[in-house]
């Protein structure tokens, strides 16, 4: 189990990348739109730094869901590698089968 406070941190980035989203998708318009000029091309370039760094989506890290884990985390189940086994051999996702040698 990861601790509570890093699980809650990356909740709390969550909401930040949120928050920030429409400004960033606004700025990256802006930039590659050809018809924009220059100092307001450069101006939204020189913007992100401007933002708290928690807006960044890539400071967002995919935890387990049940657990937290932040290592071995399966996109597809959104669960770290070990409940995926864990889950998979109680049977309880569907469509997942045991291998058996």
């Amino acid at each position: 189990m990861a601790e509570q406070g890093k699980i809650a941190k990356n909740e709390k980035r969550r909401a930040t990348v949120a928050r920030y989203a429409a400004r960033r998708a606004l700025l990256k318009a802006v930039i590659r739109n050809p018809q924009t000029p220059d100092e307001e091309r450069l101006a939204a370039r020189h913007e992100p730094a401007r933002r708290p760094r928690d807006a960044d989506a890539t400071r967002v890290r995919n935890r387990g869901s049940v657990d937290g884990r932040p290592r071995g985390y399966l996109r597809a189940f959104g669960l770290s590698r070990a409940r995926v086994r864990e889950q998979a051999h109680a049977g309880h996702l569907p469509g997942v089968r045991k291998p058996s040698w």
